[in-house]
Protein backbone atom coordinates (compact mmCIF):
# COMPACT_ATOMS: atom_id res chain seq x y z
CA UNK A 1 0.00 0.00 0.00
CA UNK A 2 1.15 3.46 -1.02
CA UNK A 3 2.59 5.73 1.66
CA UNK A 4 -0.48 8.41 2.46
CA UNK A 5 0.03 11.56 0.86
CA UNK A 6 -0.70 14.87 2.31
CA UNK A 7 -2.04 18.39 0.12
CA UNK A 8 -3.85 21.50 1.26
CA UNK A 9 -5.23 24.89 0.47
CA UNK A 10 -3.59 27.92 2.58
CA UNK A 11 -5.33 31.30 3.23
CA UNK A 12 -7.31 33.90 4.78
CA UNK A 13 -9.73 33.92 4.34
CA UNK A 14 -10.32 30.02 3.70
CA UNK A 15 -13.26 28.54 4.53
CA UNK A 16 -15.38 29.20 0.85
CA UNK A 17 -12.34 27.38 -0.91
CA UNK A 18 -13.84 25.16 -3.63
CA UNK A 19 -10.16 23.33 -3.24
CA UNK A 20 -10.84 21.12 -1.17
CA UNK A 21 -13.84 19.64 -3.28
CA UNK A 22 -12.09 19.71 -6.74
CA UNK A 23 -9.26 18.14 -5.47
CA UNK A 24 -10.58 15.36 -3.16
CA UNK A 25 -12.80 14.76 -6.36
CA UNK A 26 -9.69 14.08 -8.52
CA UNK A 27 -8.10 12.02 -5.89
CA UNK A 28 -11.41 9.57 -6.01
CA UNK A 29 -11.16 9.52 -9.85
CA UNK A 30 -8.13 8.91 -10.33
CA UNK A 31 -7.91 5.86 -7.47
CA UNK A 32 -5.50 7.29 -5.46
CA UNK A 33 -6.18 6.08 -2.25
CA UNK A 34 -4.55 7.58 0.81
CA UNK A 35 -4.31 10.86 -0.67
CA UNK A 36 -5.97 13.80 1.67
CA UNK A 37 -6.54 17.14 0.95
CA UNK A 38 -7.48 20.03 3.55
CA UNK A 39 -7.80 24.01 4.09
CA UNK A 40 -6.08 25.85 6.46
CA UNK A 41 -6.43 29.02 7.51
CA UNK A 42 -3.30 31.03 6.90
CA UNK A 43 -1.87 34.31 7.08
CA UNK A 44 1.30 36.04 6.32
CA UNK A 45 2.34 36.18 9.58
CA UNK A 46 1.96 32.56 9.97
CA UNK A 47 3.10 31.30 7.19
CA UNK A 48 6.59 30.82 8.15
CA UNK A 49 5.72 28.24 11.25
CA UNK A 50 3.41 26.83 8.50
CA UNK A 51 5.80 25.32 6.21
CA UNK A 52 8.25 24.78 9.51
CA UNK A 53 5.55 21.45 10.14
CA UNK A 54 5.83 20.48 6.19
CA UNK A 55 7.02 16.94 6.77
CA UNK A 56 7.67 13.88 4.12
CA UNK A 57 4.02 13.26 3.64
CA UNK A 58 3.61 16.29 1.70
CA UNK A 59 2.98 16.50 -1.92
CA UNK A 60 1.89 20.38 -2.39
CA UNK A 61 0.14 23.19 -1.02
CA UNK A 62 -2.50 25.58 -3.11
CA UNK A 63 -2.46 29.11 -1.88
CA UNK A 64 -4.90 32.04 -2.15
CA UNK A 65 -4.38 35.32 -0.63
CA UNK A 66 -3.06 36.76 1.37
CA UNK A 67 -0.26 34.38 0.46
CA UNK A 68 0.64 34.39 -2.89
CA UNK A 69 3.82 37.06 -2.95
CA UNK A 70 4.40 36.16 0.93
CA UNK A 71 5.13 32.73 0.20
CA UNK A 72 7.62 33.36 -2.60
CA UNK A 73 11.34 33.55 -0.05
CA UNK A 74 10.18 30.18 1.77
CA UNK A 75 11.15 28.55 -1.43
CA UNK A 76 14.03 26.73 -3.28
CA UNK A 77 12.90 28.11 -6.83
CA UNK A 78 9.51 29.63 -8.69
CA UNK A 79 8.54 28.76 -12.06
CA UNK A 80 9.26 31.48 -14.90
CA UNK A 81 5.22 31.56 -14.94
CA UNK A 82 5.10 32.75 -11.65
CA UNK A 83 8.17 35.32 -11.88
CA UNK A 84 6.15 36.70 -14.59
CA UNK A 85 3.83 38.02 -12.06
CA UNK A 86 5.91 37.39 -8.65
CA UNK A 87 2.84 35.18 -7.38
CA UNK A 88 2.64 31.48 -6.63
CA UNK A 89 -0.40 29.99 -6.31
CA UNK A 90 1.08 26.08 -6.11
CA UNK A 91 3.82 24.75 -4.04
CA UNK A 92 5.37 21.35 -5.14
CA UNK A 93 7.10 19.28 -2.13
CA UNK A 94 9.48 17.14 -3.76
CA UNK A 95 10.66 13.54 -1.83
CA UNK A 96 14.18 15.18 -0.74
CA UNK A 97 11.79 18.07 0.50
CA UNK A 98 12.51 20.81 -2.11
CA UNK A 99 9.54 23.68 -2.78
CA UNK A 100 8.66 24.90 -6.53
CA UNK A 101 6.63 27.61 -6.68
CA UNK A 102 4.61 27.74 -9.82
CA UNK A 103 1.02 29.73 -11.04
CA UNK A 104 -1.19 27.73 -12.62
CA UNK A 105 -4.11 30.49 -12.67
CA UNK A 106 -2.15 31.93 -15.77
CA UNK A 107 -2.40 28.80 -17.85
CA UNK A 108 -5.71 28.04 -16.19
CA UNK A 109 -6.89 31.46 -17.90
CA UNK A 110 -5.66 30.38 -21.66
CA UNK A 111 -6.90 27.30 -21.06
CA UNK A 112 -10.57 28.04 -19.76
CA UNK A 113 -10.94 30.62 -23.04
CA UNK A 114 -9.31 27.84 -25.37
CA UNK A 115 -12.00 25.61 -24.18
CA UNK A 116 -14.85 27.77 -25.18
CA UNK A 117 -13.42 28.45 -28.18
CA UNK A 118 -11.19 31.63 -27.94
CA UNK A 119 -7.68 30.65 -29.13
CA UNK A 120 -6.85 34.66 -29.85
CA UNK A 121 -8.17 38.21 -29.45
CA UNK A 122 -7.07 40.67 -31.47
CA UNK A 123 -7.14 43.23 -28.44
CA UNK A 124 -9.22 43.23 -25.00
CA UNK A 125 -9.23 44.75 -22.22
CA UNK A 126 -9.39 44.04 -18.44
CA UNK A 127 -11.39 45.93 -15.96
CA UNK A 128 -9.95 46.47 -12.44
CA UNK A 129 -6.29 46.22 -11.58
CA UNK A 130 -5.85 44.24 -8.75
CA UNK A 131 -3.73 40.93 -8.29
CA UNK A 132 -5.75 38.98 -10.58
CA UNK A 133 -5.50 41.81 -13.13
CA UNK A 134 -2.00 41.23 -13.47
CA UNK A 135 -2.68 37.29 -13.87
CA UNK A 136 -4.65 38.40 -16.75
CA UNK A 137 -2.45 40.52 -18.40
CA UNK A 138 0.04 37.50 -18.25
CA UNK A 139 -2.65 35.19 -19.55
CA UNK A 140 -3.53 38.12 -22.63
CA UNK A 141 0.53 38.05 -23.29
CA UNK A 142 0.37 34.91 -24.87
CA UNK A 143 -3.34 35.13 -26.75
CA UNK A 144 -3.86 38.80 -27.79
CA UNK A 145 -0.98 40.52 -29.88
CA UNK A 146 -2.55 43.61 -29.81
CA UNK A 147 -3.57 46.67 -27.51
CA UNK A 148 -4.85 45.68 -24.07
CA UNK A 149 -7.01 48.53 -22.48
CA UNK A 150 -6.88 48.28 -18.71
CA UNK A 151 -9.77 50.13 -17.15
CA UNK A 152 -8.74 51.67 -13.38
CA UNK A 153 -9.92 53.22 -10.59
CA UNK A 154 -7.22 54.63 -9.13
CA UNK A 155 -3.82 56.40 -10.28
CA UNK A 156 -1.78 53.90 -8.17
CA UNK A 157 -3.01 51.08 -9.36
CA UNK A 158 -2.39 52.76 -13.32
CA UNK A 159 0.95 52.89 -12.77
CA UNK A 160 1.41 49.39 -11.15
CA UNK A 161 -0.48 47.64 -14.62
CA UNK A 162 2.62 49.82 -16.24
CA UNK A 163 4.82 48.42 -14.81
CA UNK A 164 3.79 44.67 -15.43
CA UNK A 165 3.17 45.69 -18.89
CA UNK A 166 6.62 46.64 -19.26
CA UNK A 167 7.93 43.27 -17.50
CA UNK A 168 5.06 41.35 -19.48
CA UNK A 169 6.41 43.51 -22.66
CA UNK A 170 2.80 43.80 -23.77
CA UNK A 171 1.00 46.79 -25.11
CA UNK A 172 -0.90 48.56 -22.58
CA UNK A 173 -3.42 51.48 -22.53
CA UNK A 174 -4.32 52.65 -19.10
CA UNK A 175 -7.90 54.04 -18.89
CA UNK A 176 -10.36 55.57 -16.45
CA UNK A 177 -13.01 53.84 -14.80
CA UNK A 178 -15.62 56.00 -15.87
CA UNK A 179 -15.41 55.36 -19.17
CA UNK A 180 -15.50 51.22 -18.61
CA UNK A 181 -18.58 50.95 -21.00
CA UNK A 182 -16.16 51.11 -23.94
CA UNK A 183 -14.11 48.52 -22.60
CA UNK A 184 -17.40 46.31 -23.05
CA UNK A 185 -17.15 46.55 -27.06
CA UNK A 186 -13.72 44.62 -26.83
CA UNK A 187 -13.52 41.32 -28.45
CA UNK A 188 -12.35 40.18 -25.46
CA UNK A 189 -13.08 41.96 -22.09
CA UNK A 190 -11.84 40.07 -18.61
CA UNK A 191 -13.33 41.29 -15.48
CA UNK A 192 -10.71 41.00 -12.66
CA UNK A 193 -13.36 43.44 -10.13
CA UNK A 194 -14.77 42.12 -6.53
CA UNK A 195 -18.65 41.24 -6.88
CA UNK A 196 -20.66 44.01 -7.62
CA UNK A 197 -18.90 46.38 -8.93
CA UNK A 198 -19.70 46.22 -12.41
CA UNK A 199 -23.15 45.12 -11.75
CA UNK A 200 -24.06 49.22 -13.04
CA UNK A 201 -22.12 48.05 -16.54
CA UNK A 202 -24.59 45.61 -17.11
CA UNK A 203 -27.06 47.89 -18.76
CA UNK A 204 -24.51 49.12 -21.56
CA UNK A 205 -23.36 45.65 -22.87
CA UNK A 206 -24.00 45.81 -26.74
CA UNK A 207 -26.37 44.17 -28.56
CA UNK A 208 -23.33 41.59 -30.23
CA UNK A 209 -21.16 41.09 -27.34
CA UNK A 210 -17.77 39.39 -28.13
CA UNK A 211 -16.57 37.45 -25.28
CA UNK A 212 -16.46 38.23 -21.47
CA UNK A 213 -14.25 36.12 -19.02
CA UNK A 214 -15.42 36.99 -15.89
CA UNK A 215 -13.22 35.57 -12.99
CA UNK A 216 -15.88 35.12 -10.37
CA UNK A 217 -17.78 32.39 -9.36
CA UNK A 218 -20.12 32.81 -6.22
CA UNK A 219 -22.90 34.69 -6.54
CA UNK A 220 -23.12 33.14 -10.33
CA UNK A 221 -24.41 34.75 -12.73
CA UNK A 222 -23.17 38.25 -12.31
CA UNK A 223 -25.11 40.78 -13.32
CA UNK A 224 -22.59 41.58 -16.02
CA UNK A 225 -22.51 37.89 -16.97
CA UNK A 226 -26.11 37.37 -17.38
CA UNK A 227 -26.64 40.43 -19.95
CA UNK A 228 -24.07 39.10 -21.96
CA UNK A 229 -25.28 36.07 -22.43
CA UNK A 230 -28.83 37.63 -23.16
CA UNK A 231 -27.56 38.52 -26.03
CA UNK A 232 -25.43 35.97 -27.00
CA UNK A 233 -22.05 36.46 -26.17
CA UNK A 234 -19.72 33.63 -25.30
CA UNK A 235 -19.09 33.92 -21.57
CA UNK A 236 -16.14 32.12 -19.66
CA UNK A 237 -16.68 32.05 -15.35
CA UNK A 238 -14.35 32.12 -12.80
CA UNK A 239 -15.47 28.21 -12.05
CA UNK A 240 -13.89 27.56 -15.47
CA UNK A 241 -10.52 29.26 -14.45
CA UNK A 242 -10.88 27.98 -11.35
CA UNK A 243 -11.49 24.48 -12.22
CA UNK A 244 -8.34 24.62 -14.82
CA UNK A 245 -5.94 25.74 -12.56
CA UNK A 246 -6.77 23.02 -9.99
CA UNK A 247 -6.55 20.33 -12.70
CA UNK A 248 -2.79 21.85 -13.49
CA UNK A 249 -2.28 21.83 -9.93
CA UNK A 250 -3.51 18.33 -9.12
CA UNK A 251 -1.45 16.89 -11.83
CA UNK A 252 1.84 18.91 -10.41
CA UNK A 253 1.47 17.47 -7.32
CA UNK A 254 0.27 13.85 -8.20
CA UNK A 255 2.39 13.44 -10.88
CA UNK A 256 -0.54 12.19 -13.23
CA UNK A 257 -0.49 13.22 -17.01
CA UNK A 258 -4.37 13.89 -16.61
CA UNK A 259 -6.09 15.35 -14.23
CA UNK A 260 -10.36 14.77 -14.61
CA UNK A 261 -11.53 17.82 -15.36
CA UNK A 262 -15.40 17.51 -16.52
CA UNK A 263 -15.82 15.54 -13.06
CA UNK A 264 -14.05 18.35 -11.01
CA UNK A 265 -16.03 20.73 -12.67
CA UNK A 266 -19.63 18.81 -11.71
CA UNK A 267 -18.25 18.38 -7.73
CA UNK A 268 -18.03 22.46 -8.08
CA UNK A 269 -20.93 23.01 -9.95
CA UNK A 270 -22.79 20.86 -7.24
CA UNK A 271 -20.62 22.41 -4.15
CA UNK A 272 -21.93 25.88 -5.12
CA UNK A 273 -25.62 25.11 -5.64
CA UNK A 274 -26.05 24.11 -2.09
CA UNK A 275 -24.45 27.34 -1.27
Amino acid sequence: MAAPRRAAVLGSPIAHSLSPVLHRTAYRELGLEGWTYDRFEVDEAGLAAFFETLGPEWAGLSLTMPLKRAVIPLLDRISDTAASVDAVNTVVVTEDGRRTGDNTDIPGMVAALREHGIEQADSAAILGAGATASSALAALSRICPGEIAVYVRSEARADEMRQWAERLEVTVRIADWADAEQALRAPLVISTTPAGVTDALARSVPERPAALFDVLYHPWPTALAARWSMYGGAVVSGLDLLVHQAVLQVEQMTGVATAPLDAMRKAGERALAAR
